[in-house]
């Protein structure tokens, strides 16, 4: 039996998750600090980074009693080290080293990103080689070809905003509450999209930009052509959801891949995932809600593939902040 108990703490979760033969999820358990975070419409760092120290013993506590799995039956510990806040990756990096020492137990080092990716793993059906994988979150949007396990090429990204950025900053022009994507959408259930908003396509990369349509939202609220918060939220995800959707669906035409990957939490967004369903001629692959945004079980995922490959990390591993994924 492979046991491998990850940790996640990256940016505002706590998380740790027992994985059993890559494949069976024991436990999940997420301390969130939104709550924490909305009086700043943000995440403060230092603040992050102590709600971490809090949280982390329990949580990984929890995390053991709820898989039912001993401390000396695990196989390995694995454990985000970037890209994040630094404070909040020293937090969970530590306690991940601090294990494995009293333990005697491997230590594998995951990058964030790769986590997200990995969460498409977890469904009852795997992904196909190769794949496209569209990572949509509060700080990554990026496009990239999945040849094999651990083979990546990256094919655009954004060159301002992420997506999951630019809908907190949209939210807060409309008046919305903190964290933005969960408020617009909401919003935009009651609205319409009767607001014509700029796309960004910057022709012949798959490159994305936000800050041109933030700027223009900006304008229209100011302005008085948006007076309603749904049309305005309706007409915004509308201009982002279409820009990710279509360039996406063209490299996947392009590189003629077997399925379409979503990540990320903005991945979470209903009218993102039915938009792709209906839209791409190869499967879509989308996780559940709760493993789209930041947890310990996609990590766990991901380090079971290099479990399988040899792919160690010893205890003088550090926190990358701005780690790549290639």
């Amino acid at each position: 039996m492979n046991y491998i108990l990850a940790i996640e703490s990256s940016c505002d979760e706590t998380a740790a998750a027992v994985l059993k033969n890559g494949k069976e999820l024991l436990s999940n358990v997420v301390a969130t600090q939104i709550d924490m975070h909305k009086t700043y419409g943000g995440v403060v760092p230092e603040a992050a980074s102590r709600a971490h120290l809090l949280s982390i013993k329990p949580v990984i506590e929890q995390a053991m009693q709820q898989a039912a799995v001993d401390y000396q039956n695990l196989s390995a510990l694995a454990v985000t080290y970037g890209p994040g806040l630094a404070g909040s990756l020293l937090v969970g990096v530590n306690a991940a080293k601090g294990l494995s020492a009293g333990l005697d137990k491997s230590l594998i080092s995951v990058n964030h990103i790769e986590g997200h990716i990995y969460a498409n793993w977890l469904l009852e059906t795997e992904p196909q080689f190769p794949a496209i994988c569209l990572i949509v979150s509060g700080g990554h949007t990026d496009l990239v070809l999945i040849k094999d396990h651990g083979f990546y090429k990256r094919l655009g990204g954004t060159l301002d905003d992420a997506a999951g950025e630019a809908f907190d900053k949209a939210a807060r022009v409309l008046g919305l509450p903190y964290p933005g994507g969960p408020s617009i959408e909401q919003a935009a259930q009651n609205g319409k999209a009767s607001f014509k908003l700029p796309r960004a396509w910057l022709k012949d990369t798959y490159n994305f930009s936000f800050s041109g349509l933030k700027s223009a939202i900006t304008r229209a609220v100011q302005e008085g052509a948006i007076t309603n918060a749904q049309d305005g939220a309706a007409s915004f995800q509308e201009a982002v959801c279409d820009v990710l959707i279509k360039k996406t669906l063209g490299a996947a035409q392009k590189y003629q891949v077997k399925n379409i990957l979503l990540a990320g939490g903005v991945a979470a967004n209903k009218y993102l995932r039915e938009g792709f369903t209906e839209q791409s001629p190869v499967p879509v692959f989308c996780p559940p809600i709760k493993l789209c945004t930041d947890n310990a079980a996609f990590i766990a995922a991901a380090a079971y593939q290099k479990y399988l490959k040899g792919q160690f990390a010893d205890n003088s591993l550090d926190v990358c902040p701005n780690l790549k994924l290639v």
